[in-house]
């Protein structure tokens, strides 16, 4: 009965990390067709309506901020070849319930190597049929 609880635990061990897996994967896809400004492979990887928003702290106070899915798209798609652009990831915490995943990602956003905010990116994903898709993107944004 123990060795029968020890395997069950392993396997479940087994599948949640194949699933984090997964979900850490569309993310780093997400951000590498980012970099490289590919907004179509952008779209492979977000839900039709996703929803993007973006919370400002700063000594003024905090704003939020919505921006439309193809608003966004445009925007990437229209950065200058000279502009060097990266996102830092730090770490990634992902947590899943069936078909809903949740992930945490603290950053650092860099404009021709120079430091230009940092704070975190939450995300939301839904397992649609066999593969993750991004329902919603919220991330702080302070100096």
């Amino acid at each position: 009965m123990r060795k029968m609880l020890i395997l069950i635990l392993l396997l479940c061990s087994v599948y949640s990390q194949a699933q984090n897996q997964e979900i850490q994967k569309v993310i780093e896809t997400f951000f590498i067709a980012f970099h490289a400004k590919d907004s179509t492979k952008l779209k492979t990887l977000c839900e039709d309506d996703m929803i993007l928003q973006s919370i400002a702290e700063s000594s003024k106070g905090n704003t939020l901020s919505n921006e439309k899915l193809q608003t966004f798209y445009k925007s990437i798609a229209s950065i200058p070849v000279d502009l060097k652009f990266f996102e830092k990831i730090i770490s990634f915490s992902i947590q899943v319930d069936g078909a809903m995943a949740h992930a945490w990602t603290p950053y650092e956003f860099y404009i021709n190597e120079k430091l230009i905010h940092k704070g975190v990116n939450a995300f939301t994903l839904f397992k649609e049929d066999k593969s993750w898709k991004i329902i919603h993107l919220i991330d702080t944004r302070r100096k």
